[in-house]
């Protein structure tokens, strides 16, 4: 897959991407949007701020699917946390932040996702099959996050868990059930990495 971001004149970022790129990249960010799951309803107008603030908490418990956890981890260590301090009290701490945090957490990652997918919905691809998406304002810092999170997930679906271990995955066979998704997380990084780099 050839698309890398550029910068574009005026700021922002440009990618040249073909139907088949445009369609994973869809697929990958519409499959996000549903691991993260559906939205909270909106409170009513005149509802008291803080009220719904505090009269819906999130979650306390970490998520049991290794990919929500790898995009929710544990705000102070988790399971394992070699820091000495008592591991019940860590759990205290994480459950008490976790409450506060996750449902804005998700929130953003869902609203990222939603971005890349009104993005390439608003693409129309030239007769050669390929399409310039240009990203401003907003959307660069929404792409980022979004590519940020389908790495993650995909990492945690591979068990990949060291950056060295990218070598390993680039000599997979061409028969191993995992190469497709290997070829998806390594050029979901080259995208994160160019457009880094043009902002």
């Amino acid at each position: 897959m050839g698309g890398v971001f550029e910068p574009r004149k005026g700021g922002g970022a440009a990618v040249a991407l073909d139907e088949i790129e445009i369609s994973i990249l869809r697929s990958l960010a519409v499959q996000l949007l549903e691991l993260i799951g559906p939205g909270e309803p909106e409170p009513a107008a005149d509802a008291d701020p803080l009220a719904v603030l505090f009269a819906s908490d999130g979650p306390t418990e970490p998520p049991s699917d290794p990919a929500l956890a790898r995009l929710f981890p544990d705000a102070y260590g988790g399971p394992g946390a070699g820091s000495g301090e008592d591991p019940e009290e860590l759990r205290e701490r994480s459950a008490e932040f976790r409450r506060f945090t996750e449902k804005d957490l998700r929130t953003r990652k869902r609203e990222d996702a939603l971005a890349v997918v009104r993005s390439l919905d608003s693409l129309t691809p030239a007769g050669d099959g390929a399409a310039v998406l240009e990203l401003t304002g907003e959307l660069p810092l929404r792409w980022l996050g979004a590519l940020n999170d389908l790495r993650l997930t995909i990492a945690a679906r591979l068990d990949i868990t060291e950056d060295d271990e990218s070598a390993v995955l680039f000599r997979l066979p061409d028969d191993d059930p995992r190469k497709p998704m290997v070829m998806a997380y390594l050029w979901l990084g080259g995208l994160q990495e160019t457009l880094i780099e043009t902002l």
